[in-house]
């Protein structure tokens, strides 16, 4: 366990995943000493199922929706004093495995915010799932007015400058294109991508609905590319070259 870990928390939001959050988050603490896990209103014994483990633990009592979760996360965070945070979805989906890789990123782009990016083994992917993901990385990449990869990940890293955004207007799936739209445009930080490995195991469940969820989102980032202004010039800037990657 490195030493920059001991400034990290990882936030894992968590609704109804009692299959699932004890390996996730058994997982998270090999990697990080400082685990945040917010329970958002699950019916199923989500949070007894890690009452034993040396994490911190925020209930919702129903459910709020992930970008409420995410903000419960992000003020915690804040509150304990951390330099940053590293997301992970309950589900299984990522392998914490890669926050080194994530960490790694973060030293060598300071003031980036970093994701996950699945790049890796892409052809796992649900059909409907790959088209959505690339309709949504076109337009938020649009929106944040520079190229991104896989702009629809839970696994990421935010700054503390980023964390300080937790206000932002948008709640559910929005609430993380918004997240990514800030950091860009009003806090002044790069976006670097790290690849990591499309995994869907066995007893995950995304609460993800690539129709509804694409429009919200659709709508959201439509509005903020209006705001900013520059619409062409943001248009050029975020299609005319490829993301920022990092190979760790």
């Amino acid at each position: 366990m490195s030493d920059d870990t001991n400034a990290v928390a990882v936030l894992i939001p968590a609704l109804n995943e009692a299959a699932t959050i004890r390996e996730v988050v058994g997982a998270a603490l090999a990697e990080c000493a400082r685990v945040i896990v917010v329970d958002d209103g699950s019916s199923d014994g989500t949070a007894e199922r890690i009452a034993d483990l040396p994490v911190t633990v925020l209930r919702h009592a129903t459910p709020r929706g992930k970008g409420q979760a995410l903000r419960a996360g992000f003020e915690e965070a804040l509150r304990q004093g951390c330099a940053a945070v590293v997301t992970m979805d309950a589900d299984g989906q990522h392998d914490a495995r890669d926050i080194p890789r994530l960490l790694a990123a973060a030293r060598s782009y300071p003031d980036h915010l970093v994701i996950g990016a699945r790049l890796l083994g892409r052809e796992r992917q649900p059909a409907a799932r790959r088209r959505a993901n690339a309709v949504a990385d076109w337009g938020i990449s649009w929106g944040c007015g520079l190229p991104v990869a896989d702009t629809q990940s839970g696994q990421r890293y935010y700054p503390r400058r980023v964390l300080e955004r937790f206000d932002l207007a948008a709640d559910d799936f929005v609430f993380e294109a918004a997240i990514l739209i800030a950091a860009a445009r009003e806090c002044g930080v790069g976006i670097v991508s790290v690849p990591i490995a499309v995994r869907y195991p066995e007893g995950g469940a995304s609460h993800f609905r690539p129709v509804r969820d694409i429009t919200r989102i659709t709508c959201y980032t439509i509005g903020q590319v209006i705001r900013h202004g520059h619409v062409i010039a943001s248009y050029r800037r975020s299609h005319g070259r490829r993301p920022l990657i990092f190979e760790a």
